[in-house]
């Protein structure tokens, strides 16, 4: 089963600071973090190493990590709320590497993940 790809997207224009998420036959959709909350099942956090150590030592940002899932769900009310506990974290600026509770988690899998405005949570 082919997945869907989320990530934040930062490219400057109208979607500026919003989730993408792209299905897996190619269609793509964008959604505002404050309005929607996305539900995501069977994950895995997938990230270009290479590309991110470039942008740790200084390069411009670029494309290089996201999150795969098998299926998702928009939540547009009835938000589930953040545990600071369970964040996990990519910021390749600060850790060129997924984090989850300050451990390495490139390519690790969780069975459900959720966003909260502009953060991502584990169930």
């Amino acid at each position: 089963m082919k997945s869907f790809k989320v990530r934040f997207n930062l490219g400057r224009g109208a979607n500026y600071m919003k989730w993408k998420v792209q299905h897996p036959d190619g269609k793509i959709e964008y959604f505002h973090p404050t309005e929607v909350q996305l539900i995501m099942e069977g994950c895995t956090l997938k990230n270009q190493r290479n590309t991110a150590m470039k942008i740790f030592n200084g390069a411009n940002k670029t494309v290089c990590a996201w999150v795969l899932c098998k299926h998702f769900e928009i939540k547009r009310e009835k938000f589930i709320k953040d545990n600071q506990d369970k964040r996990v974290r990519y910021n390749p600026r600060v850790c060129p590497q997924w984090t989850y509770k300050n451990q390495p988690s490139d390519g690790r899998t969780f069975e459900r993940i959720y966003s909260v405005d502009f953060g991502l949570y584990v169930f």
